[in-house]
């Protein structure tokens, strides 16, 4: 008799892509993703984007890199595995008049041909894929010969980074799991793309600002999925000592000295050239 087998890592991917994408759908990610708009307007020039071109924003969430390339006229297809987020995306696009095409999809098996796109973004996204490798494939398949893939990814090293770092102290990642700040570092990118392309990588900061650590920490707590579902699965107590853990990293990289917050957090600006 024929049987379907699955292996436990591919078992655990999957189960740990789906309690991801409850993660993201919780909250209302949006609120934060979109005071990080700058990010894709940048990344948009790094990749050198012309108004003729096909791109793909990939792992979209509330649709900045996708608003980003809409405004230079490019032809853009937003996806993401989150509807919810897509929505915000739409309505976002839709109060600038901006023409985007919406679709949700999976980063690690996305709905498209094979060289589709001239230019693929993503901005803090595809690098929370379960599968780092699958996801740098994908990313790579749909993009054409000589087209760019361009990406911001936290790097381990910043306050994002950290952050991470510091949750998982509380809620340990699966077995096997790979950290998503990996993809902030420029031996890792090179291992996942390989003979498939060329790598260029710039350290760039984004600045948070909030009204004091205090907002900062509300605002991600309830709205950001990583850090909310972390204080979901975590005893009372367990959350006094990790929103206090989190309060001395803010104050670790916070320059402001008015009570307010300035966090200036490390990112790596990516562009990849499609090679084979």
């Amino acid at each position: 008799m024929n049987m379907q087998t699955t292996t436990p890592a591919t078992a655990d991917l999957v189960a740990i892509k789906g309690r991801q994408q409850a993660a993201w759908g919780s909250g209302d990610y949006a609120l934060i993703g979109t005071t990080l708009q700058i990010v894709g307007e940048s990344l948009c020039e790094a990749v050198d984007l012309r108004s003729n071109q096909r791109v793909l924003d990939v792992a979209a969430g509330n649709g900045n890199a996708t608003l980003a390339a809409a405004r230079r006229f490019a032809d853009v297809v937003s996806t993401d595995y989150v509807g919810a987020l897509l929505d915000r995306a739409k309505e976002r696009a839709m109060a600038e008049r901006l023409a985007v095409t919406f679709q949700q999809a999976d980063a690690e098996a996305l709905p498209f041909n094979d060289a589709s796109f001239d230019v693929v973004l993503s901005t803090f996204g595809v690098m929370f894929t379960p599968n780092q490798q699958q996801a740098a494939n994908e990313l790579a398949r749909v993009t054409r010969r000589g087209g760019k893939i361009g990406m911001a990814n936290w790097t381990p090293e910043g306050f994002i980074g950290q952050l991470f770092k510091t949750i998982g102290k509380y809620v340990p990642p699966a077995p096997g799991m790979k950290s998503p700040a990996l993809w902030g570092n420029r031996a890792h990118l090179d291992a996942l793309f390989g003979a498939k392309g060329t790598v260029a990588a710039e350290t760039k900061t984004f600045t948070f600002r909030y009204r004091s650590p205090q907002h900062w920490l509300d605002i991600f707590r309830t709205y950001y999925g990583p850090v909310l579902k972390t204080f979901e699965a975590i005893d009372p107590a367990a959350r006094e000592t990790l929103a206090a853990d989190i309060q001395a990293l803010i104050a670790k990289f916070n320059t402001a000295k008015d009570g307010t917050v300035v966090i200036p957090s490390e990112y790596l600006e990516v562009v990849v050239t499609r090679s084979s």
